[in-house]
């Protein structure tokens, strides 16, 4: 079997990416752009409500993610069942909009801000463009792993000959007829066995692109939140960010569920989603006395960022989510289950893009 543990803990180091190319944000680049003080609320009293919105974040996100992993004590949400579908559909559309209505207009507002000069940000559609290269780039990483992964495991050179075996198992015996059929026997195993793995190592693929993904706009979104200055900010962004990441969470326990990790890697991937947001609140709370949200700095990196981020999740919903699961002969043959699927991409879709409402 393939070493899978080596293979997440690498992915996992890119994680911390984002932490080390946004902390000089906090501290760099100058104003060109006034803040608002007017606005700014008491510090002790905006300190309880930050402290709040990290245990909140924290409790829904790790709720969402940790629902679809109770999958294999509940024989309902089990990747086998029709019900499954619907349940992946709906994390399925939440992604979708987070990509779409969440994180790309932000993107968009932060590469297009006066703030920052005309030449370049003004002569060419960066969020657009980012966006594009990081589909691309999450495309080149998905084909890459697969084909490494698959070469690993189907490598020729390891494999043992169907004739060789079936001979050992039948030498000193006539079986003209026999070995034919326990010849075909013997393959059909293989190929089932074979067509199992390699849709297992395509789950652990999908759920590990898509938490690096999720996380980048994780900590992002919470950096932001443990810098705003004034409580009617923060109120509405606490109760969205909660469902927020309620919903997203859902959405990645649904691929870690099913890649069928082992117990260890499961926890740590469902801990790091759990805690990204509540330390980007606590890193945002640190230095909200010196962050300059309209600096240009601060906008570039964001926005880059958050476009690379939505590039990344929209492929992730559109391709290895929604495509792979509404082409699958199952759902097609069953039109209840394809209409349940629709309705509930739908509502997932829906739920999420109410969000932006307030955050």
């Amino acid at each position: 079997m393939i070493n899978f543990e080596a293979s997440s803990n690498t992915i996992s180091n890119l994680f911390f990416v984002p932490f080390v190319l946004l902390l000089p944000t906090l501290a760099l680049g100058d104003c060109t752009c006034d803040t608002d003080e007017a606005k700014r609320s008491d510090s002790s009293e905006m300190l309880h409500y930050k402290l709040g919105s990290i245990a909140s974040v924290l409790v829904a996100g790790a709720l969402g993610v940790s629902l679809p992993l109770l999958s294999r004590r509940i024989p309902t949400l089990n990747p086998k069942n029709d019900i499954f579908f619907m349940v992946k559909a709906f994390a399925a559309g939440v992604i979708l909009a987070t990509g779409f209505v969440h994180i790309l207009p932000d993107a968009y507002e932060s590469l297009t801000s006066p703030c920052l000069k005309d030449n370049p940000w003004g002569k060419f559609p960066f969020t657009g463009f980012v966006a594009m290269m990081s589909s691309i780039g999450t495309l080149m990483v998905d084909s890459f792993a697969t084909g490494f992964y698959h070469r690993q495991h189907f490598n020729p050179s390891k494999q043992v000959p169907a004739d060789e075996e079936i001979g050992d198992e039948h030498a000193g015996h006539i079986h003209v007829h026999t070995h034919a059929t326990h010849g075909h026997a013997h393959g059909s195993a293989v190929s089932s066995e074979d067509a199992e793995t390699s849709e297992l190592i395509r789950q652990r693929i999908i759920s590990q692109v898509l938490e690096i993904g999720i996380v980048v706009h994780s900590v992002i979104i919470g950096i932001s939140l443990g810098t705003a200055g004034s409580i009617d900010t923060i109120k509405p962004l606490l109760v969205a960010l909660s469902f927020h990441q309620f919903f997203e969470g859902m959405g990645l326990g649904g691929c870690i569920s099913q890649a069928e990790f082992e117990s260890k890697s499961t926890a740590i991937m469902a801990t790091f989603f759990s805690l990204t947001t509540p330390i980007g609140i606590a890193i945002g709370m640190g230095v909200s006395s010196a962050y300059k949200e309209n600096s240009p700095t601060a906008l570039t990196v964001e926005g880059v960022f958050n476009s690379a981020s939505a590039g990344i999740l929209i492929y992730m919903a559109l391709v290895d989510l929604l495509a792979a699961d509404f082409m699958n002969p199952r759902l097609q043959k069953n039109l209840k289950l394809q209409l349940g699927a629709n309705i509930s991409l739908l509502l997932g879709s829906g739920c999420m893009s109410l969000l932006a409402k307030w955050a």
